[in-house]
């Protein structure tokens, strides 16, 4: 049962309740009035019904006062309890009093009907209203227990989805710094492969530039070790060109002397010597420094022919040292 239904309930009760009140203080006030206009002095007749309007009216205040705390939940202790069947008594005894003097129980019984139901509709509708009090109570308990559920429930929802919200953000984030680290870990090996690329680039460049420098230093070494040693044969070659042509000198001035001391030793030719040999002794005077006349004496020929071959001599003298040399 819901909360509509319950408030239908009880405007329903509400609404009966003061159907029964109001047609019970009608008719007590028309059933009283003849009673206290007959028990009233005749210049008080108007006072009659005042009366049946007073406890009905108390009636009405019980009824309403009542309905209003067990709407809230309250209870007014011993005195509203007093009051609710005072009035109810005196509303049953005042309806029934003309019929019992009378002795009519015919009366007594009808004119019971109406304060009866007006005594047991106000303690039926105050338990009724308590009833209904405590079900909306604790129908709005539930609500609001099923409303905290639902709360703690949405509450619970919003926290599991932002803990999974929060475990997806912390996996996203795991997962880009891991990318970046993966990212940059490939970067760091990409570097280190090519500076590692590079060092051995710069290492076989090295090694290759100190190989070139090595092998053009020993070339430089060799050539200069074959300069060294071609200057070194060159000066031998010198040195054995200048010992041979001094050799050949001295020779060849020992030949000379020996030429000379020979053929000053011969003297004077008895008679002409053939032209080879007297070429040959012409060629040993003119080396050895003689005289024509003295050469033209030693070979026999005359002294034209002899100075001749002087001055041929003299003129292939220049080209005597040049030849030595080539040697």
């Amino acid at each position: 049962m819901n909360g509509v239904q319950i408030r239908s309930a009880e405007r329903a009760l509400s609404v009966g309740t003061w159907l029964i009140v109001s047609g019970a203080m009608l008719y007590s006030v028309l059933t009283v009035t003849p009673l206290m206009a007959a028990h009233t002095a005749d210049e008080w007749d108007w006072t009659a019904p005042i009366l049946p309007i007073v406890v009905d009216a108390a009636v009405v205040i019980v009824v309403r006062l009542d309905s209003v705390l067990a709407r809230l939940g309250g209870h007014g202790g011993r005195w509203p309890i007093a009051l609710r069947w005072m009035t109810g008594c005196m509303t049953l005894a005042l309806n029934i009093a003309d019929s019992a003097l009378k002795k009519d129980l015919v009366g007594v019984a009808v004119h019971a009907v109406a304060p009866l139901l007006l005594i047991v509709t106000a303690e039926t509708g105050l338990a009724y209203r308590r009833a209904i009090t405590n079900a909306l109570d604790a129908h709005q308990a539930r609500e609001r227990a099923e409303h905290a559920e639902r709360e703690r429930a949405a509450a619970d929802r919003a926290d599991v989805a932002e803990q999974r919200a929060r475990e997806k953000r912390e996996f996203d984030a795991r997962m880009v710094r891991e990318q970046r680290e993966h990212e940059a870990s490939l970067a760091r090996e990409q570097s280190d492969r090519e500076e590692r690329a590079r060092r051995e680039e710069r290492e076989r460049a090295e090694a290759a530039e100190l190989a070139e420098r090595a092998e053009r230093e020993r070339r430089e070494q060799e050539r200069e070790r074959l300069e060294r040693e071609a200057a070194a044969r060159a000066e031998q070659a010198r040195r054995e060109r200048e010992e041979r042509a001094a050799r050949e000198q001295r020779e060849q001035a020992e030949r000379a002397e020996r030429e000379r001391l020979a053929l000053l030793a011969a003297g004077p030719a008895e008679e002409k010597q053939a032209e080879h040999l007297a070429r040959q002794t012409v060629t040993a005077a003119f080396h050895a420094g003689v005289s024509v006349r003295q050469a033209a004496e030693l070979c026999g020929w005359s002294v034209g022919w002899v100075s001749t071959r002087y001055q041929e001599l003299r003129d292939q003298a220049p080209a005597r040292p040049l030849e030595g040399a080539a040697q």
